[in-house]
This record gives structure tokens, sequence and C-alpha cells, in this order.
């Protein structure tokens, strides 16, 4: 190529180089934006009915979780603390400190246990105790495990609502 023809693409490479820059830093606020402000979930099993259906999508806050203000009530997508590559929905039972019953298999008697939620930790259950695996299961799940608060739903459009806490 001749000095000439560089000088000619030369404009044609900037732009493409400014326009590259620009959705790069998209793509960096988007990820930002995703990973510590808000995001959009899709909510998916029968663990939270009637509060929330199978498929519903909801928009989720990282902020509360993250100043450590989740708190009894709050419907949450925590880590799966059975297996680590799943995220679940589930309701706040307890926060540290608080102390919790709960009944140990619903289908079967009404026996109910007792425990106080240990430091670091919050106690979780499914909305639908007859086909929710939480706490009740896999005991108290570590605070860093919560990843958001559910505050919105927003599909489907007869759904749509926002959401505060629930009575624990």
């Amino acid at each position: 190529m001749g000095m000439e023809r560089l000088q000619e693409l030369a404009p044609f490479v900037k732009e493409a180089l400014h326009q590259t820059a620009r959705v790069a830093n998209a793509l960096c606020f988007l990820h930002v934006a995703n990973t510590y402000l808000c995001s959009v979930a899709k909510l998916v099993g029968p663990s939270m009915l009637p509060s929330f259906n199978h498929g519903t999508f909801v928009l989720t806050e990282s902020i509360t979780s993250r100043l450590g203000k989740v708190g009894s009530g709050d419907a949450v997508i925590i880590r799966s603390p059975e297996d680590p590559r799943k995220v679940v929905t589930k309701r706040v039972k307890g926060v540290e400190g608080d102390v919790v019953s709960y009944v140990l298999d619903p289908s079967k008697s009404d026996e109910q246990k007792t425990i106080v939620v240990p430091k670091g930790h919050v106690w979780i259950e499914g909305d639908n105790i007859y086909e929710s695996r939480d706490s009740r299961h896999f005991g108290p799940v570590p605070y860093a495990l919560v990843q958001s608060r559910i505050f919105l739903v927003v599909w489907p459009p007869e759904d749509f609502r926002s959401i505060g806490k629930t009575a624990a």
C-alpha cells in the first residue's frame, strides 16, 4: 500500500476506533449498572407462589444488600447454598439475632422448631412452603449469598406492581 492510500483510510480507521470506544464505554456502563445497581431477573419454579408466578420478570436492586439493609419480609435473589451455579428467589424470614419458628415438614405434620439466626446469616423460605427448598432444609444462609432485593414486577403486564416487605 502506498502512503496516499493510507492517508485515504486514516479518517475511516479513526472513526472506527472512535465508535469502538463508544460501544466499549456503553458496555462497561451496562455491566456496572447490572452488577452493582439494578438488573432484571426471571423467576422460575413454584417456590414463591402465590406472590410470584413461574416466568415472572422482576427488577432487582443490589444497593440494599451491599449496605447490609435486607430485612425480614424482603423478597431476595440469592446464590443457592446447595448449588453455587444457581440463583434462587426466597423471602427473608429472619436476620441475625431474630428468633424464627418454622414447620419442619408441612406436608406431614405441624411440628415446629425454633432457632436464633446466627450472626452474619439470614433465614430464607419460599412463600409456597410445600414446594420450596430453603433454610428449613439447609439452615441459615450466609448474608454474603444475598445478591439483590426484588422491588418491582415488570412482566406480565397485568402483574406490574412494586414490591415492599411482606410480613415474615
